[in-house]
């Protein structure tokens, strides 16, 4: 009997033998969770193999002759540490399936539009700074996820991915996506978030199929009136922006059932939001709106966000005029909207200005407050010798898991990546004084 599957994930297995190359009716084989390094040498001569999932074994690199398995149409080395992609990859002319993601992948070759067959291209977590223009020939693509990586921008070639239903590109570095993304007809999803956009590019509006809009923190001013156009759209999320106004063409989206701008820059709500006649959710918290239009008692609304600190889904709301346009409006106690304390995104240059001035503060400056700090640690043979005798206790804090400590790396090179590129820079040097006796005191 010819071995045919073989899953021996989750164990301790330290090696995978050379032997293996005689399993040569092998198709289905999982290793994933081992603490594996590499791959035997013989491997590529299993090809028969057609799904191969390595995920989380400490993969340093790939045989160079992976390209020999030409069979495979799923490839899974999500959660190791390759660098690298051997040249014989893009000979794997039948691959649907390739995930990359949770690597340290630098550079994507740009062979990589060999692929033809390919479906799905998972590159979340990665180290790229840029995807080749040949990523355009992938015509059969559905799924993109590049989330997590260090790009800048988007290779106008994106437009080639003419069957891409699902793009991810969150938590990059991107100021602007490429116009040919209106080229993406059958576009379902579209996660933009956590990035550097100032604005839209009005092709957006020609994404016929999208239902999913998310642009969560970012820098976008407004939104395209092509945003209209998109009568398929149910979730449009742009909470955490810099957004002064809606386009009154919102309302052309017939189909949007959730809509949220929570922490923006907004002083009205456009009337013709209530022309989205199915929309059930709207989140405008943290904003700052002098009242809503009266128009919305139109929508059969099951949540209107006001405030964080609204204890009901829906208020009682009582109707104004406008002393300024004599309209009718809506009111409640939660309106006019009060200005929100500063974010910290809104404090980045004052944060800049304050790094810059400890960062020039000389390092006698430091030592002299060292000598002369009081140590907030007491030990209790301390305590016994001391008249008022105060109780004081230590606080014990959990060791942050790894993956903690990973997101925390990356909030915390975001942020530095953000206090580089602020510009006029406002400090105080007697500000920056007290911040060091407080860190050197605390210490």
């Amino acid at each position: 009997m010819q071995l045919v599957e073989l899953d021996v994930s989750r164990n301790d297995i330290p090696e995978i033998p050379e032997s293996i190359s005689f399993c040569k009716a092998l198709q289905i084989a999982d290793f994933s969770g081992n603490p594996l390094t590499r791959l035997p040498e013989s491997f590529p001569e299993l090809q028969n193999l057609t799904c191969l999932s390595v995920n989380d074994i400490s993969l340093q690199s790939l045989p160079e002759n992976i390209g020999n398995l030409y069979n495979l149409a799923s490839l899974e080395l999500r959660e190791n540490l390759l660098t690298y992609l051997p040249d014989s990859l893009t000979q794997l002319r039948r691959l649907e399936e390739l995930d990359l993601g949770n690597n340290e992948i630098y550079n994507l070759p740009e062979s990589i539009g060999a692929l033809l067959h390919l479906k799905d291209l998972w590159l979340d977590g990665n180290q790229l700074s840029e995807l080749p223009q040949e990523i355009g020939n992938l015509k059969n693509l559905l799924c993109l996820d590049v989330s997590e990586n260090r790009l800048e921008r988007l290779p106008e070639e994106i437009s080639g991915l003419t069957s891409l239903t699902d793009l991810v590109i969150s938590q990059n570095l991107i100021e602007m996506i490429p116009d040919g993304i209106g080229k993406l007809k059958k576009l379902s999803i579209l996660k933009v978030d956590q990035n550097r956009l100032t604005q839209l590019p009005e092709a957006v509006g020609d994404c016929e199929s999208l239902t999913e809009l998310v642009l969560t923190e970012n820098r976008l001013l407004t939104l395209p009136k092509s945003i209209g156009k998109l009568k398929k759209l149910s979730n449009l999320n742009a909470d955490r922006n810099k957004l002064v106004s809606l386009p009154k063409e919102i309302g052309g989206c017939c189909s949007l059932t959730v809509f949220c701008v929570r922490d923006n820059r907004l002083t009205r709500i456009p009337a013709e939001v209530s022309q989205a006649t199915e929309l059930h959710v709207l989140d405008v918290a943290g904003n700052r709106l002098l009242h809503l239009p009266l128009s919305l008692t139109a929508l059969k609304l099951k949540a209107l966000w006001l405030s964080d600190n609204q204890s009901q889904p829906l208020l009682t709301f009582q109707t104004d005029t406008d002393h300024t346009t004599g309209e009718k409006i809506l009111t409640c106690v939660l309106l006019p909207q009060l200005p929100s304390e500063p974010t910290c995104q809104e404090n980045l240059p004052r944060c800049g200005a304050l790094e810059s001035l400890v960062n020039d503060v000389p390092d006698e400056a430091w030592n002299e407050r060292a000598v002369n700090r009081v140590s907030a640690i007491r030990f209790l043979e301390d305590e016994r010798d001391e008249e008022d005798n105060e109780t004081r206790t230590l606080l014990r804090r959990a060791t942050p898991h790894p993956g903690e400590l990973k997101n925390m790396k990356k909030t915390v090179e975001n942020l530095r990546n953000d206090m580089n590129a602020a510009k006029g820079l406002d400090s105080n040097k007697n500000e920056v004084n007290h911040a060091i006796d407080r860190v050197t005191t605390s210490v």
